[in-house]
């Protein structure tokens, strides 16, 4: 007689290589080995049933059965040997043979592959549908073996990169089925459900998650049908998970009462700040920026992390030669440092760094930040409050009559900022600040276009910094690869650099999560206010024109600083071109 289930008529032949030859149900064999008692078993079906777990996980989950007792039990009854996955060594090509929501459906993770047999370890080793799968996934033949769920949770996490919250969602679909639209509830309601137990498990798995990840920003989205979780990672979005719509309102509610915000306000965009203090101590800062969108609100929380802040400035990218000229700058008694780049291209580190290598007692420094990302000792520093009028222009006037020696203005955004740190830079204060602008040469241009003279620049200007961040190639897995000359050559590779290179890259691991790259290393285009670049901007010309000056005085221009990076082997040529452009 065929087998059937929910999804109609079942072949029995792959059951048959895996149940026992006397076949009797579980709960009959758990009562006549004493391991569980008949009310027990009664209460385990109803939990099965309930949550769609299979009879050994809601025993274990009821805490009727330890994971040792239910992995002996199950490797008995199915006749399938056990195995504790922490002591196995298993390669990350082997893993990737099965998707990850095969795997996270059927609660298994490909472990060995012995020529054309799979093992794979299995919560359930009586779950033939998913032995059917494997076998039309793979084309292989499949071995299994039989591991503890929370065992293979772990493991399969170190692979895939993912959050596991499996039985954390089960949890919340029980518990938060009368959630509404949010434009249908008062405000007592999603405080109520912000704060129910599984929703702030949730929020506080995402969130320290992402601290252990070193993520830099969270992305939390509500679309029509979806409601994704994304970390950026190395620069790089990546999907982490996909919570049921019905908790899109209780996840974005508690968000924002740990950041101390309206709740009751979805119409308009929203700043705060989360504090975290972690059992191990450590203290983490995420500031949460909200913003309504088409189908709900959008979250950003960006990660601000203490223990990653690098100040030391030889670890920060520099080439020797370039740092001594940064160092040269920031080192003068008067004049201004820009710093110029994109939202994320670590502008903010390389300005700590410098502060740090300023700060001294015989020193006044004052930074006026939007926000203030890190806290340094030592160092003034001051929150912009535009609802109170406080911006970086007031902020820089106030400076001036605290007797500053050094200041760091966050941006300079309009003409009265610029006006006002142009000329505390020309009255014997070292001022440093950012820019977004695409390279160096730009930047003077855009100081010009808000309207600053071009003596004033000229007089003012040290040197500017324009940077970006390309992911490092991983150091656990990077091997020597071949890369096509005529790609070098067209990237901007000269031949000379071509002859000496060392190309790696990393086909993937456990470390760097099969992407092959871990951290980000610093590319400059560094560019000292030479004589003949004062002159070109006296003389009016334009940005392309100032940067031919520039380069004929030594400038090395970001893809010039990526490609050496690419030649040591720190990055990779698809880096190069996805983040620099073309001289």
């Amino acid at each position: 007689m065929a087998l059937e289930d929910d999804r109609g008529p079942r072949r029995p032949s792959l059951q048959s290589q895996f149940l026992p030859a006397t076949s009797k149900s579980m709960g009959e064999i758990l009562l006549r080995e004493k391991l569980v008692s008949v009310e027990q078993l009664k209460n385990a079906a109803a939990e099965a049933a309930k949550t769609g777990k299979h009879l050994g996980g809601a025993l274990n989950a009821l805490g009727y059965l330890d994971n040792a007792q239910l992995v002996d039990f199950l490797s008995r009854q199915f006749q399938v040997p056990s195995i504790d996955l922490s002591s196995v060594e298993i390669r990350d090509d082997v893993v990737r043979l099965v998707p990850r929501e095969v795997c996270e459906r059927h609660q298994l993770l490909p472990i060995a592959l012995h020529g054309s047999t799979l093992v794979v370890a299995i919560v359930d080793p009586g779950n033939y549908h998913a032995i059917d799968d494997l076998k039309f996934l793979t084309g292989l033949n499949i071995e299994l073996v039989v591991a503890a769920e929370d065992d293979i949770i772990k493991t399969r996490s170190r692979f895939f990169g993912q959050v596991d919250q499996l039985a954390l969602i089960e949890d919340m679909n029980e518990q938060i089925e009368y959630m509404q639209d949010a434009d249908d509830q008062d405000t007592d309601e999603l405080e109520k459900s912000s704060g129910e137990a599984p929703v702030v498990r949730l929020v506080n798995l995402i969130l320290v998650d992402a601290i252990r990840r070193k993520c830099s920003d969270i992305h939390v989205e509500s679309y029509e049908k979806a409601f994704r979780v994304r970390y950026r990672l190395d620069g790089v979005l990546q999907e982490i998970m996909r919570p049921p719509m019905k908790l899109r309102n209780a996840i974005i509610s508690r968000i924002k009462i740990m950041s101390q915000l309206d709740i009751a306000e979805r119409r308009l965009p929203q700043d705060g700040r989360i504090k975290l203090k972690l059992t191990d101590g450590k203290e983490c800062d995420f500031r949460v920026s909200v913003l309504p969108t088409l189908f709900g609100e959008k979250v950003v929380m960006r990660l601000l992390d203490k223990a990653n802040l690098q100040t030391d400035m030889t670890k920060l990218g520099f080439e020797e030669h370039e740092l001594v000229k940064f160092k040269h700058a920031i080192h003068q008694p008067f004049g201004m440092v820009l710093v110029t780049g994109p939202t994320g291209s670590g502008k903010t580190t390389t300005l700590y760094s410098a502060l740090t290598e300023l700060n001294k007692v015989t020193e006044n420094c004052s930074t006026a930040e939007d926000p203030v990302e890190f806290n340094l000792e030592g160092i003034n520093q001051v929150q912009m409050n535009d609802a109170i009028g406080l911006n970086f222009a007031a902020t820089l006037r106030s400076f001036l009559r605290q007797d500053p020696d050094i200041l760091m203005v966050g941006e300079i955004r309009d003409f009265e900022t610029a006006e006002i740190a142009i000329k505390a830079a020309l009255t014997g204060h070292m001022v440093l600040s950012t820019l977004h602008t695409n390279d160096a040469p730009s930047t003077i241009s855009r100081l010009l276009n808000m309207g600053v003279e071009p003596f004033m620049v000229t007089a003012s200007l040290n040197l500017i910094a324009a940077q970006r961040l390309v992911r490092r190639t991983c150091a656990e897995c990077r091997v020597p690869v071949d890369v096509e000359k005529s790609a070098c050559i067209d990237a901007g590779v000269t031949e000379e650099m071509y002859a000496t290179a060392k190309f790696l890259k990393g086909p993937g691991c456990n470390v760097c999560g099969g992407s092959g790259y871990k951290g980000r290393v610093a590319i400059y285009e560094i560019m000292p206010m030479s004589e003949g670049l004062r002159d070109a901007v006296l003389q009016g010309f334009s940005a392309s024109e100032m940067k031919k000056v520039a380069v004929e005085n030594g400038l090395q221009t970001l893809r010039m600083s990526a490609l050496k990076k690419l030649c040591e082997g720190l990055t990779t040529l698809e880096e190069v071109l996805r983040v620099t452009r073309s001289d």
